[in-house]
């Protein structure tokens, strides 16, 4: 079989990256297309790949602020030739399910989530990502038309994939198809339960707004209590600004690291709505309970009591509720992690293959 991945844009490690990981192990000839890509900013990450970029890749500004372009990215996406692919596995959560493939070439399409600034509300997004007050005033305009074109891209996926009920969800609402969920992969491996515990709070993530660190500060603020911060982003030096002195920003750290400050941590905060929360089960897979917004996909993982405290508004006051709640010995660590080890990397690769096989299998068929 002749394969091709297409990825969003290669800008940042998160959780698509990582899905995007296990993509490449699967099928390791197989090239990778993007619009974007910024080898810096990958930090090496698929540096040993065959990676195609688009036209924006040579446009001033594109590697560092390439959402100033929404209007050139389904122009650029669909210029991509998929011709000589028996089957060509995207992932995606703005522009990659949108190129074009001929009826012989099987596309399937990983959803990280329908495009959310076309669905949701582009305001707070032009807030949230710091636009030029320029760019602010004309993404209204833009996203009449980014929203047509992504509802008729998506019809030209041949089968979705969900990364969790909840987008799953979103799918059916907004693309009116229906999807197969298959959560996206932790390496639950790294991560174990200490006996050594510490006397601070946890957060871990990019310090973007969505993700409302701000909160969980003022909340900390008042309480007096300690919480590390592991992170960089767009909203650091802002959020240090507000933060106490008991607030601790530690940047980036190893990996080996992240999973001490994991284990070792009374609880992990998780303040926002995700499509999939990775952090949160990485937390959970070192046995800690997650004091959490009632909110996306991370309700379906936590039972109330037994792995974590739910909050169901996004305020100060509501963390710091759920926070003075907590008593450690009512949760058993071991407990904890055992519900998380269905998200295992191997797991998650074997069920890719499997579905790719099934649907090339009747893709052939026809």
């Amino acid at each position: 079989m002749r394969i091709a991945l297409v990825h969003d844009y290669l800008v940042q490690y998160g959780g698509a990256e990582r899905v995007l990981e296990c993509f490449t192990e699967l099928f390791p000839d197989a090239p990778i297309y993007t619009l974007v890509y910024s080898p810096e900013l990958m930090h090496g990450v698929f540096a040993d790949r065959d990676i195609r970029t688009s036209f924006i890749q040579k446009l001033p500004f594109a590697k560092n602020r390439h959402r100033i372009f929404p209007q050139l990215m389904p122009v650029a996406i669909e210029q991509f030739d998929f011709s000589k692919y028996d089957i060509v596995l995207s992932d995606s959560s703005s522009y990659a399910k949108g190129i074009i493939t001929g009826p012989e070439t099987l596309h399937i399409c990983y959803m990280h989530t329908p495009m959310r600034y076309a669905w949701d509300d582009c305001q707070k997004y032009t807030k949230d990502f710091y636009f030029p007050s320029i760019v602010k005033k004309l993404v209204p305009f833009a996203m009449n038309y980014i929203r047509i074109w992504d509802r008729v891209s998506a019809e030209r996926v041949d089968h979705l994939i969900s990364n969790s009920n909840f987008v799953a969800k979103r799918i059916k609402k907004y693309y009116k198809k229906e999807s197969t969920v298959i959560h996206p992969p932790v390496n639950v491996g790294n991560f174990a339960v200490s006996q050594e515990k510490g006397d601070y709070f946890l957060m871990v993530g990019r310090l973007i707004a969505y993700k409302r660190f701000d909160i969980a500060i003022k909340a900390f603020n008042k309480l007096g209590i300690k919480l590390k911060i592991i992170g960089r982003g767009p909203e650091m030096k802002r959020l240090m600004k507000m933060a106490g002195a008991n607030i601790e920003f530690l940047g980036r750290v190893p990996d080996e690291e992240l999973a001490g400050y994991y284990s070792k941590c009374k609880a992990f905060i998780f303040p926002q709505e995700e499509d999939f929360g990775i952090v949160a089960i990485e937390a959970m897979a070192s046995g800690r309970p997650i004091i959490a917004y009632r909110g996306g996909d991370i309700p379906e993982h936590i039972e109330e009591g037994k792995s974590g405290i739910f909050f169901d508004s996004q305020t100060p006051e509501a963390v710091s509720e759920a926070v003075m709640k907590l008593n450690d010995s009512d949760f058993d660590p071991e407990y904890i992690r055992s519900k998380v080890l269905k998200f295992d990397r191997e797991i998650f690769k074997a069920n890719i293959s499997k579905y790719v096989e099934e649907k090339y299998a009747e893709h052939k068929s026809k």
